[in-house]
């Protein structure tokens, strides 16, 4: 492991240090970017001149070029169609299967059946350990059950539950939303596969910190079965296509898009866009060296205020048309089984749905497990349990609302907005959808976008970090964390749709390693869910609530 970890350091590195890298060549010097940063704090314009300087200098053209080439290669195996149709999506893309959606479909399908469809029996409870009735503050462990929850529904409920719901109406009309719900349904039980090995496996330090995730079920669990060397190759790949999802989807996409949907009602950010990335970059720095504890901390009190002000103005715009939702859900329906061009338009729809769906809620790409491995808990199982409440909130719940808003205002199919549907600027497209109603509302989702994107950065900033250091070791952490608060600053002046399929990709590519792991691994955890189950049916857990 160690000759794996000295060739993939200098390779880390360099893509961590390519802002700096690509400033050497001369299109941003490397004290510019500090100057600039300092020149911020007497006038916005000093940061925009900055952002323009590094424009000009061929900063974001050398961006694109590279994210391209990984785009290029990881996309045609990614997204090779193993089902073609002869119709297209609103974009002018053609109808296919891609073999990481099957994947990700499949495997849902799988742990739902070999769990017993835990995501029903296990409900509810999932909400009495969620509220504390079983914590007990002598369990090893760093964070709560609900702070647990928290964390990993801060990296989930971000720009997927308002741009991902946008994109998937605009391409595949409404019934995307009845095939993103589904996909919620059935990725709660590929939630709780995950995350309850990311709990059996960790490894807590002396000094109490936890040391768990994907990477160590996937080495340590495999290993146990023999399969030592495939462990090791796939705990691999995650890791760095978690570091690569952490730099993008977690991170740079997150900014983007929230900054398109703020410059709609923030005319400041629209001519000063790099301003909104520095005051991102100062807010995210101040949190993620603290670690999962502050992390923790601060996404316990904005995760539930957050989710609250958005819902309660989804339910302002519903409320006051109630007579429009049932007609939205029938369009929903009819949009959803709709067999035009040979059942291209009900496969190019249900796809849609289940993409979006998946790189919204994040079920199978194992992500999640490094947050709840740090949960104080004596049964994995039972933090498992609290995991497939994720799927449930964000996508269920959020997605549904953000959607039948988008729906009943009829955004998604209004000539104005196609430009917004085509260039994948999902957020925008939502403000304008709630500013059809109301005309204050814009603001309130501006903050809620803000928000949503800042906790999801935060987040993912502990996901890619705890990869890395798995990959290099303690001393590397300060490393990761210099190098990810530069990709939160680009999110501010790249460009939306280059990120958008970058970040699907590498968080998309962290599905293979970890569904093809769990799977192997999944004999074991119906094994001990039986157990726990049995345990909970004869009333042998204390209740300290």
């Amino acid at each position: 492991m160690s000759t794996l970890r000295a060739l993939l350091l200098p390779l880390l590195l360099l893509g961590l240090a390519a802002p700096q890298a690509l400033a050497a060549g001369g299109a941003l010097p490397s004290t510019g970017f500090q100057e600039a940063a300092a020149a911020a704090g007497d006038t916005a314009a000093a940061v925009q001149d900055a952002a323009g300087e590094a424009q000009d200098g061929g900063l974001l053209e050398a961006i694109d070029a590279g994210a391209g080439v990984v785009v290029g290669w990881l996309g045609s195996v990614l997204f090779y169609p193993i089902l073609s149709f002869e119709t297209t999506t609103r974009d002018g893309n053609p109808v296919q299967v891609p073999l990481v959606i099957a994947w990700l479909v499949l495997g849902a399908i799988f742990f739902t059946l070999r769990m017993g469809f835990i995501n029903l029996r296990g409900f509810r409870h999932a909400l009495q350990v969620t509220r504390g009735r079983f914590d007990n503050p002598e369990d090893e462990g760093e964070v709560s059950h609900f702070q647990a929850l928290a964390s990993a529904l801060s990296a989930t409920v971000g720009l997927g539950n308002i741009a991902g719901v946008a994109i998937a109406v605009g391409l595949g009309g409404p019934g995307a939303i009845f095939w993103m719900v589904t996909a919620g349904f059935l990725g709660m039980s590929s939630k709780f596969a995950e995350c309850t090995l990311g709990q059996k496996y960790r490894r807590v330090r002396s000094d109490g910190r936890i040391m768990g995730g994907a990477m160590y079920y996937l080495s340590l669990g495999l290993q146990e079965r023999g399969l030592g060397g495939l462990g090791r190759v796939l705990a691999v790949l995650f890791a760095i296509f978690c570091i690569g999802g952490s730099l993008g989807g977690g991170n740079t996409f997150q900014v983007n898009q929230s900054l398109g949907a703020i410059r709609q009602t923030v005319p400041f950010f629209d001519q000063y866009p790099a301003v909104y990335g520095l005051i991102m970059t100062v807010a995210v720095g101040i949190v993620i060296v603290g670690g999962i504890k502050r992390i923790a901390a601060t996404a316990e009190k904005i995760v539930p205020f957050m989710v609250g002000v958005y819902v309660a103005a989804c339910l302002f715009i519903l409320l006051t048309h109630l007579g429009h939702i049932p007609g939205a859900f029938g369009e929903i329906l009819a949009g959803a089984f709709r067999g035009d061009a040979l059942y291209g338009g009900f496969i190019g729809t249900l796809v849609i749905g289940f993409k979006r769906a998946a790189f919204s809620n994040e079920a199978g790409v194992g992500s999640a497990a490094i947050a709840h491995s740090a949960a104080r808990t004596e049964y994995p199982v039972r933090e498992g349990i609290v995991a497939l409440l994720e799927p449930f909130i964000d996508t269920i719940v959020v997605c549904t609302m953000t959607g039948l808003v988008i729906v009943i205002t009829g955004a998604y199919n209004n000539p104005e907005f196609n430009d917004l549907v085509v260039t994948n600027q999902g957020a925008a497209l939502t403000s304008k959808a709630f500013g059809e109603k109301i005309s204050w509302f814009p603001y309130v989702l501006a903050l809620a976008t803000a928000l949503f994107a800042y906790s999801t950065v935060i987040s993912w900033s502990y996901y890619g970090e705890r990869c890395f250091t798995w990959l290099f070791g303690d001393k590397a952490s300060i490393w990761y964390r210099l190098g990810f608060l530069p990709f939160v600053f680009l999110g501010s002046i790249v460009n939306s749709t280059n990120i958008k399929d970058l970040s699907d990709m590498m968080i998309f590519a962290m599905a293979f390693p970890n569904i093809l792991g769990v799977a192997i691994l999944s004999g074991e955890i119906r094994r001990d869910l039986n157990l726990y189950w049995d345990l909970l049916k004869r009333g042998q857990f204390r209740v300290y609530k």
